[in-house]
């Protein structure tokens, strides 16, 4: 192949990226591989970043998928601390923005997704950490001393898992979110409820159904003021309030786009030779019968593999049921399925909103379960929930323990 040409280039330096350049490299061992990342950072696990960093249960070094050695004797050319600004399907290229183009045979957009801003006064000011890179994890780590403040913008998983890590670590963390309990989006509320009142007795204060109307940085501090007329002073401003897809690229390149890159049961995009994994991709997930784009860990592990297969040349649909995962104190779980309170709930629980599952139903029907403090269930609930038979909520007492 001519220079700046390959057989396949992943655009995107993180999990689903890494993935399908892994199994790419398993299926076609002769195939040229272009892996372009925008972070400096070898490809990494995010998961450790609100977790187990935090919590002195893993070191930075050990966060990397593979080491430069994997790369090199695999053959994976890296472009790290590049951003790619066009893509031109007719001639299947791509530039980044020094104006160097790279020539595909496949490509795999693993863009991901770009955190969500504040639209308020103030919401660009230097020193607000929008949460969601190792860089960001490097710098507040840095800036976290004993007896420091924070304000945590946002209830959802990255808000309560940075508001715990913050506490564990001897910060004053004070929440602010418009809901009017922790993670309301997924928990029921008599559990959400009961989560959110023991991060009160952990010294976190919450401000619920409240949200930032401005910023200021005054002295030192930042001076936040809500709409319920309260003033904030802190040290740190960390804001975890959602991800947007990146998909400008498919966007400009005249691809299918919604809430995501539109792709297939094979992960492929509009353009036969174009594929989409990870946080952008806007897929069929066919066990719930509905297009998802899905946010999280294992869903960015397996369709980069997926997709990494079928620009081989395997015709494999994706089918699998991704699962996630959060650990808040002590308060833990795994959820498989469609998790979303505003379905029908049922909760089987062993220890009131501690330990059990909850149950999602829809016509009666299992859509997702949550395992509270129970472990190693995750394939049992996808049996259940891939039955597709309709239930009473009765008869799904221990069903899983």
């Amino acid at each position: 192949m001519p220079e700046n040409a390959y057989t396949y280039v992943i655009v995107g330096g993180g999990l689903a990226g890494a993935s399908a350049a892994q199994e790419i490299k398993e299926r076609d061992k002769s195939g040229s591989i272009l892996l372009i990342g925008r972070e400096k950072h070898l490809p990494y696990d995010r998961p450790p970043l609100s977790k187990k960093l935090w919590f002195g249960q893993k070191k930075v070094e050990e966060i990397f998928l593979h080491d430069l050695n994997f790369y090199d004797q695999n053959k994976i050319q890296l472009m790290l601390d590049t951003k790619v600004v066009s893509l031109d399907v007719k001639n299947k290229t791509v530039t980044d923005e020094q104006g160097r183009s790279y020539r595909y045979g496949k490509l795999l957009l693993a863009t991901g997704g770009v955190p969500r801003t504040l639209p308020v006064p103030g919401g660009d000011l230097e020193g607000i950490c929008y949460y969601r890179f190792l860089d960001d994890y490097l710098r507040i780590k840095n800036e976290v001393k004993e007896g420091k403040s924070a304000l945590v913008v946002g209830g959802g998983f990255i808000g309560s898992e940075i508001a715990a890590a913050l506490n564990i670590n001897k910060i004053d963390v004070t929440m602010i979110f418009p809901e009017p309990y922790l993670v309301q989006r997924v928990f029921p509320e008599g559990l959400g409820q009961a989560i959110q009142r023991h991060y009160i007795q952990k010294g976190i204060k919450i401000l619920s159904e409240d949200k930032l109307v401005s910023i200021i940085w005054k002295g030192s501090k930042f001076l936040t003021r809500t709409n319920s007329g309260k003033q904030i002073e802190s040290d740190l401003l960390i804001v975890g309030i959602g991800i947007l897809p990146v998909i400008d690229l498919a966007e400009k390149a005249g691809l299918v786009t919604g809430n995501g890159i539109s792709v297939d049961e094979y992960l492929q995009t509009s353009h036969p030779d174009i594929y989409a994994a990870g946080d952008n991709a806007l897929f069929p997930y066919r066990t719930l019968g509905q297009n998802m784009r899905i946010e999280h860990w294992d869903n960015a592990l397996n369709q980069g593999k997926w997709a990494g297969g079928n620009m081989t040349g395997d015709r494999a649909p994706f089918d699998y049921m991704p699962y996630f995962f959060s650990d808040l104190f002590e308060f833990g779980y795994e959820a498989v399925g469609e998790i979303d309170s505003r379905l029908k709930i049922f909760a089987d629980w062993q220890n009131e909103n501690d330990t059990g599952v909850i149950y999602y139903l829809k016509d009666e029907k299992i859509r997702g379960a949550m395992m509270c403090n129970v472990w190693g269930k995750v394939d049992a609930a996808r049996e259940l929930i891939k039955k597709g038979e309709q239930v009473k909520p009765e008869n799904l007492l221990g069903a899983i323990r």
